[in-house]
């Protein structure tokens, strides 16, 4: 029975007819009565009539449309007055408005018949039931509605239930777990496979939501949902095995564990879907992802399988067999002009994508041997697609198997390059694609040790007669080029170049786009060398650039301008004599003639005056403001977002390009990333010519921090926005201050209005790695400002955003700690969390350098702020499980010696002990933290300090003689103490006991020759004693000597420094007839000469 009007009614039934009109107008009508008179007038109204709607209509079409509306409109945001926040719709109803609303729409799930209908109301039911479970609200009837809907005879009303479960998993979580475990169960052994299938998502979804140590409870269910999947397979069901798979790569990314006991049950089944070519290539393929989730979530389960890694590359090796069906000859594939086709759901490529997984996962000597097992017989098979595949598995696996395969070049090459004359076209294309992955993964190697191999074999490629393979030869060498140097490119110009030269005259114009391509890459690596095939191609590259060209030659016109001013860079502003004006003037001619949004050129245009502002330097400026306000537009742009309500839209959006489309309550919010990275690539574009010009620049500066970067800071849409907003400030400020001087009242205005957004920033930002970026910003900032720009009411907001900083850290790594706790034996850290312990310590260690600056620049007046937060450093200091909390606290402390002097003192307490232990800490970092601290508190403490750091030698000494103290990670900490023993000595020897005999047990401790600040106060050191005639010195003169031969080799010691010590060696070498050229001579032949500078005038 209706509990409205019959007039509301048929008011609403009109209404919803003309909303599904086919016809616009009718249709936006009928959405601004629905707006206006309904959802704004009386939105209880509408949301009851759309329910009975669902109830008493004889049209599917309609009540299904009604379901979805009703859906709609319930999410939509609404303000009430008095309210500060605005809510869903549905959420701001009286409460009896919302229990007479939901009652109604149970029973419409319960009286529905036909299927598709009732799942638009079972999706409106979960929307309804997530909003009261987001605001804690209790919806008690419906819990109960659902259990019994999941027993009931229907097989409709059993699906929507576990449907339901799946989209709002939250209003079970509170269930006992047998009562849970009985409804699954029941469900994965019903007698309808569309219900058991719902069963396997919603379990996934619950699971998911679970907390872990609830989830371990549910791990016996797992036998009955692997029961599940053998009937599909025998039925050749590939549509319903497909979304069983899905379920289980969702609950093998939660849990993996959860399947250890079946675990090669799994694998054999997953296999047999793989190899079964009856089933389609969506569900083969997802057997394939579901086993290398596995891979990703737990390798260590997978390695220790006795046939998962054998079996998983023979499938991905068979499944990359499968290309190239009906093109034997490769014809079709060579005559193709668009090259950019999506082939992501083509069994081959999930083959190289799974390999590629595979080798990352499970590293080389996992993965190679199985691999090689086949490649050799692949690579002699007489089928093309054998050959091809072997090829493509190399480049899918060299960069997780690199370290072992960089052993086995020579052999792995001996495979390779043969190929590149293979008769099949798509195996030299193949052979190409090797190369190139090679030469990228291999960097460092390849280059300097197999050119000879590579370039005289690839080069030929290059007038292979397929187009294709000409382009891709062209495209590996960039990868190859890039890495390469001058001296390594030199000699293979003439015929790169000539080759090169040959294919820009190619009738294929993607041939042509990659010839630049290429020749820009490698005027960029060959540098001046380039510039004896300057006069040949520039004038070829204007000519381009000048032409009156269609449409689709806008491409190729933009990679004729990255070339040109690729050269330009590499042969330099002399070099080039008037023809940089020329190229900046045909630059700005074609800016000028841009129309279209789409036009290619804009974007590379972009980067080539960034380019051309390198070559030009100061003569840039001219050109500057023509430049900038095409930059500035893209800069300031404002975030593009829709919200998405109905499955249409959504769909439409998820085929248009430069979209990412966030589920969000219910909702889908559209963001137009398109528009977000040409802002970000704009406001990185603006720091390069702010560094370059420096003061020039000053003219755009207030602009573009008022507009673009002060506000990119909480640009929350975009992270690289807000990471390039913060990496633009201080070369901003710096450009400001070349220009009005360090002092200037100008100065001085801008960095009051920039250092409010920067503290508060250090309080807003959500993302822990750009939380970095933020704290990096403001110490650089500071640093370009300079001494005393920091208010006590800065200081103390610093110190703020810190403690909220520390708390949210200190609770990252408790949570940490708790799930590490609870994680079954022999799982593995997850990658996730191995990149959350990275950011965390990035993170303290740009704090660490914010601390370090602003002691730098304040001094002693940052020390009541800094204060606050003792508990803190007492806390990280005395930390026994972490030592980057040692570390971060034992760095501060060594600042508030290195800038507060005697006042440190003040803080002994919380500073004496953390430096007696570190010194002896296991840990290298923290064992250098606490040496160098020790040293400044020698050196800048003053007679307060003295007795401690007396106290301290002994334990400095045992730093130095560690039986791993000079090995590379233990090696800077040990200088850093043999440094810190000299400063004591110099400051503080009477406080010394047995000061001479110390003395000659320091010099046992030389040299040092890796830590540039630790050295000059070793060998200053030395110099006096020297200088003073020591004993201890003239006892093992050759001992001194050798060492400051040693450092001189290693350049730790420079300029005047330097001279100073050679001075004083000479010196010692006069006085006791050391032969230095002797000496010297015992040194490697490539540094002797540097070393014999000093001593031959």
């Amino acid at each position: 029975m209706s509990v409205l009007p019959v007039e509301v009614g048929s008011a609403l039934a009109e209404l919803l007819h003309e909303l599904s009109s086919s016809e616009n107008i009718v249709r936006a009508s009928a959405e601004e009565r629905l707006n206006t008179d309904w959802v704004l007038a009386r939105p209880d109204v509408l949301l009851m009539g759309l329910v009975e709607q669902i109830q008493v209509s004889q049209d599917p079409a309609l009540r299904s449309f009604a379901s979805v509306l009703f859906r709609r409109i319930a999410t939509k945001s609404r303000k009430l007055l008095g309210d500060e926040e605005s809510k869903e719709l549905f959420s701001t109803l009286q409460p009896a408005q919302r229990i007479a609303i939901r009652q109604r729409l149970l029973e419409c799930l319960q009286n529905e018949t036909l299927p598709h209908v009732r799942h638009k109301i079972g999706d409106a039911v979960a929307e309804v039931a997530r909003q009261y479970s987001e605001g804690d609200e209790k919806w008690p009837e419906l819990l109960q509605s659902l259990f019994v809907a999941s027993q009931s005879p229907d097989v409709g009303q059993r699906e929507s239930a576990f449907r339901i479960f799946t989209t709002t998993p939250g209003i079970i979580e509170q269930q006992h777990e047998s009562v849970v475990m009985g409804s699954f169960t029941k469900g994965f052994k019903d007698p309808d496979v569309s219900v058991r299938l719902a069963a396997m998502e919603a379990f996934a979804s619950f699971f998911s939501a679970c907390a872990k140590k609830t989830q371990k409870k549910y791990y016996p269910l797992v036998p009955e949902i692997l029961n599940i999947l053998p009937p599909l397979k025998a039925a050749g069901d590939s549509e319903n095995l497909t979304q069983a798979l899905m379920a289980l790569i969702e609950l093998a990314e939660e849990a993996p564990l959860m399947f250890k006991n079946l675990f090669h049950n799994l694998v054999q089944f997953s296999v047999m879907v793989m190899q079964d070519k009856e089933l389609s290539d969506q569900t083969r393929q997802n057997a394939l992802e579901l086993m290398g989730t596995f891979a990703d979530y737990s390798a260590a389960m997978c390695k220790k399988d006795p046939s998962y890694t054998s079996d998983m590359v023979t499938q991905c090796l068979s499944l990359m067999t499968d290309v190239g069906a009906d093109d034997d000859d490769a014809s079709e594939w060579n005559a193709a002009e668009d090259l950019e086709v999506e082939e992501s759901d083509l069994n081959h490529v999930a083959g190289e994508q799974a390999m590629d997984r595979l080798a990352n996962k499970l590293g080389g000597p996992v993965v190679l041997p199985p691999t090689f097992n086949w490649l050799p017989r692949m690579m002699t098979s007489t089928s093309w697609r054998d050959r091809h595949a072997a090829l493509m598995a190399i480049s899918a696996i060299s960069e997780g198997c690199r370290d072992l395969m960089l052993g086995e070049l020579d052999k792995v090459l001996d495979l390779v390059v043969p190929a590149l004359r293979d008769s099949h076209p798509r195996v030299r294309w193949a052979g190409c694609n090797a190369l190139g992955q090679m030469s990228t993964d291999f960097a460092g190697t390849m280059q300097p040790k197999y050119h000879n191999v590579v370039l005289p074999s690839i080069i030929p490629v290059l007038e292979s007669p397929e187009p294709r393979i000409q382009s891709h030869a062209a495209a590996a060498l960039v990868n190859f080029c890039e890495e390469a140097g001058k001296a390594i490119l030199e000699p293979y110009l003439d015929d790169l170049l000539t080759r090169l030269l040959i294919l820009l005259r190619s009738d294929k114009r993607y041939v042509q786009e990659q010839a630049l391509s290429t020749i820009a890459t490698i005027a960029d690596s060959a540098e001046t060398a380039f510039g004896k095939y300057y006069d040949t191609l520039m004038p070829l590259l204007f000519n381009v650039l000048r032409e009156e060209q269609s449409k689709e030659y806008r491409l190729l016109r933009a990679k004729a301008m990255e070339c040109a001013t690729l050269i330009a860079l590499a042969v330099g502003k002399t070099r080039m004599g008037q023809d940089a004006v020329i190229l900046v003037q045909v630059l700005g001619t074609i800016q000028g003639n841009i129309s279209e949004p789409d036009d290619p050129q804009s974007q590379y245009l972009l980067h080539c005056w960034g380019r051309m502002c390198r070559v030009l330097g100061q003569d840039f400026v001219p050109y500057l403001n023509s430049v900038m306000m095409p930059l500035m537009e893209l800069a300031g742009a404002k975030a593009d977002i829709q919200l998405l309500d109905d499955a249409e839209q959504i769909s439409s959006y998820q085929q248009e390009d430069g979209w990412e489309l966030v589920p969000l309550k219910g909702k889908v919010i559209g963001i137009k990333t398109s528009t977000l990275e040409e802002k970000h690539m704009a406001i990185e574009l603006i720091v390069i010519y702010a560094q370059q010009l420096e003061a020039a620049f000053e003219p755009y500066v207030v602009e573009i921090l008022e507009r673009v970067v002060l506000p990119g800071l909480a640009f929350f849409f975009h992270d690289p926005v807000r990471v390039a907003s913060a990496k633009s400030v201080p070369v901003l400020l710096n450009s400001y201050k070349k220009a009005y001087g360090e002092r200037s009242p100008q100065l001085a205005k801008l960095w009051e209005s920039a250092v409010e957004k920067l503290l508060e920033v250090l309080s807003a930002e959500p993302a822990i790695d750009t939380l970095a970026e933020m704290y990096q910003c403001f110490y650089e900032s500071v640093e370009v400002i300079g001494k005393n720009c920091l208010t006590s009411a800065h200081m103390a907001a610093f110190i703020e955003a810190a403690r909220s900083t520390l708390e949210e850290y200190q609770a990252r790594v408790k949570d940490r700690d708790d799930d590490f706790q609870d994680i079954d034996e022999g799982e593995e850290m997850s990658e996730e969390d191995m990149v959350a312990i990275e950011d965390d310590q990035n993170l303290l260690s740009d704090m660490n350098k914010a601390f370090h600056t602003i002691f730098k620049n304040q001094e002693t007046s940052f020390l009541p702020a800094w204060s606050r937060l003792l508990p803190f450093y007492d806390s990280f200091i005395t930390s026994q499980n972490d030592s980057t909390q040692r570390q971060w606290a034992l760095c501060i402390m060594d600042d508030v010696l290195e800038f507060c002097g005697d006042q440190s003192w003040s803080y002994q307490n919380h500073i004496r002990q953390p430096l007696l232990n570190g010194i002896g800490d296991d840990v290298p970092a923290n064992r250098q933290a606490a040496c160098y601290g020790v040293g400044i508190a020698a050196q800048k403490g003053g007679a307060l300090w003295s007795d401690f750091v007396a106290e301290c030698l002994p334990g400095l000494f045992a730093a130095c003689r560690r039986p791993d103290a000079h090995q590379e990670d233990h090696v800077f900490a040990t200088e850093n103490a043999c440094a810190s023993i000299a400063k004591i000595l110099q400051a503080n020897s009477s406080k010394v006991p047995n000061a001479q005999e110390v003395v000659s047990h320091w010099l046992q401790t030389l040299p040092v020759t890796n830590d540039e600040e630790a050295a000059p106060y070793a060998y200053m050191f030395l110099a006096q004693l020297i200088e003073q005639r020591n004993d201890a010195v003239f006892v093992a003169p050759d001992k001194a000597f050798v060492s400051v031969i040693l450092a001189l080799e290693a350049e730790a010691l420079q300029g005047a420094t330097a001279q100073r010590v050679v001075h004083a060696a000479k010196e010692l070498a006069k006085a006791v007839g050391i032969n230095a050229l002797r000496l010297i001579a015992t040194l490697p032949p490539e540094t002797q000469q540097n070393v014999k500078k000093y001593f031959i005038t």
